[in-house]
């Protein structure tokens, strides 16, 4: 048990200057530039296989961890550190004069600087390793370094991440760490350890549960999970000005909006996030170059071109913004294209919070770069959707495989009701169909050509959600098609649809009174295909 001290025999001491640092690190970036700024500054330097190898070969000494504790590496590498003349100089608490004098009898050196980082687990699982090819890359001395470091911060200072080289050698010139520094620097180790074990834990959970078939688990599922995020930056506030709010760049995700470069306008709010991923979600639904204007996490404009020209996506902001242009005032823009100068000069003259887009032409920059306060995001390496989603409830999390159109082929579509539609027809209801997905529900979204020219969304009814609809479509409504996300319960929203001059419907079918249904667009003469599977989004 540790003997309890008065708080008097704790006095932190605030600048230290490394005398000697140990050095064992699986990721080399940075390296030979921080060792240099060490030896510049006097710290003797000990080390482990390939990272003393590589310092000796830069021309710097080094002194191998074997020469310190008097015992060879061995088990192919799995022993190393494990030892008392490592983590006792590790460890030892330099305030306390009787560790002080342990450390002298027992011919132990104590470190002030301890960079670690460990082995690449998550990259060799990622790249295809299984069993003992995964196993052999769970670290076991280094995580006993970094928490021993971590834990005795008041006297050493840890560094796990080569990105915090410079902050230390800056540290350095300046006289040495602070506490301010090292509490920092522990914190950001007892993170590292954390999402290294949950990792393994992850990968254990995935790899063996299946094999026993334990009921209630799906291989598919981790019995655990931890997902590891990264502060990017702290908002102004939240989704309301009396919350606080930050954004976390999720490791290892695909490029997203989290990821997306600001190139001008005012800072990026809790709800401009909000909107411009679903946006984004919106316009990446579409193989075709396609706009998509989002208020409220809704669309209150989507449009596609179909001709790739070069006005193509100039052409899809101009109709997606028809849709609705008095919600459009104040929207989020996003486009699955580059913008263009033309689509640019549309924007220009329309009230907008926020454009995002995969690039921006010179031009297109210059022009929107006027417009102080809008926010223009360019996406660093493109847009992936998540192939999962995460939602917080209380107590708990709720995961899904993410909803989307891999594979849209409208010939398994099945016609319940009237003609067969021709080319140009299916494509208004396929564009239709893949729009409504990003509708909150109830969500019915009327199409021409290409355009959502009505859209009824976030009702508690399907009726509500048809009338919105064709309120906001008007005189557009004649001739066009519906999408439903789900089911029709009754006839009555589609005897509505009917009734204002839909000429399509396309919706999952599988309600009780399906039959009623169909009769009613029967006996209208109008054409409606069952797609058998539904896209509610809440």
């Amino acid at each position: 048990m540790t003997n309890v001290r008065g708080a008097d025999e704790f006095n932190h001491r605030d600048r230290i200057r490394p005398k000697r640092a140990l050095i064992s690190v699986s990721d080399k970036t940075g390296l030979i530039e921080l060792v240099g700024a060490l030896v510049s500054q006097g710290v003797k330097l000990v080390s482990t296989g390939s990272t003393a190898k590589q310092i000796a070969q830069a021309g710097y000494p080094v002194q191998e961890v074997s020469e310190v504790t008097g015992f060879p590496e061995s088990l192919d590498g799995r022993v190393k550190t494990l030892h008392p003349k490592i983590h006792g100089g590790i460890l030892a608490d330099l305030r306390l004069k009787d560790h002080r004098e342990e450390l002298a009898g027992l011919g132990i050196e104590a470190f002030e600087l301890v960079v670690v980082n460990l082995y690449p687990f998550v990259k060799t699982v990622a790249a295809g390793a299984r069993g003992d090819e995964a196993i052999e890359q769970i670290d076991i001395g280094g995580p006993a370094m970094v928490r021993a470091a971590a834990k005795n911060h008041a006297n050493v200072a840890i560094v796990v991440d080569p990105g915090h080289y410079s902050k230390l050698i800056a540290a350095l010139n300046q006289g040495g760490t602070t506490l301010e520094l090292r509490r920092e620097l522990a914190g950001s180790a007892f993170t590292h350890t954390a999402q290294y074990d949950s990792a393994v834990a992850n990968w254990f959970s995935k790899e063996f549960d299946s094999l026993r078939g334990e009921p209630g688990r799906s291989p598919g599922f981790e019995s655990e999970l931890n997902p590891s995020f990264d502060l990017s930056s702290v908002l102004r506030y939240g989704e309301n000005s009396h919350q606080a709010a930050a954004i976390y760049n999720q490791r290892g995700a695909f490029a997203g909006i989290a990821q997306a470069r600001q190139l001008s306008g005012k800072e990026m709010s809790y709800n401009n996030y909000v909107d411009a991923d679903a946006a984004l979600r919106c316009a990446y639904d579409f193989i075709e170059p396609a706009v998509a204007i989002i208020k409220h996490a809704n669309p209150c404009g989507v449009a596609v071109s179909f001709e790739d020209s070069e006005d193509a996506i100039a052409n899809a902001h101009l109709r997606a913004h028809q849709t609705d242009p008095v919600s459009a005032f104040g929207g989020v823009i996003a486009a699955n294209r580059m913008v263009t100068k033309k689509m640019a000069e549309q924007v220009s003259e329309i009230f907008t919070e926020v454009i995002a887009a995969p690039s921006f032409e010179v031009e297109a920059l210059t022009i929107l770069s006027k417009k102080k306060n809008l926010r223009i995001l360019e996406l660093r390496g493109g847009y992936q959707r998540p192939k999962t989603e995460l939602r917080q409830i209380s107590g708990g999390l709720l995961v899904q495989e993410s909803d989307g159109f891999e594979g849209l082929n409208s010939r398994d579509w099945v016609l319940v009701s009237g003609p067969a539609l021709d080319d140009a027809g299916m494509l208004d209801l396929e564009f239709a169909w893949r729009a409504c997905r990003a509708v909150k529900s109830n969500a019915i979204l009327l199409a021409k050509a290409g355009a959502a020219v009505g859209i009824g969304m976030g009702q508690v009814n399907r009726l509500d959600s048809c009338r919105l609809a064709i309120a906001r479509a008007g005189d557009r409504v004649i001739d066009s098609v519906a999408a439903s996300d789900a089911f029709f319960p009754f006839a009555d929203g589609l005897e509505v649809l009917i009734e204002a001059g839909v000429k399509a419907v396309v919706q999952p079918g599988g309600s009780v009174r399906d039959e009623e249904v169909i009769a009613a667009a029967k006996k209208a003469g109008i054409s409606m295909y069952f797609t058998s599977e539904r896209h509610f989004y809440h």
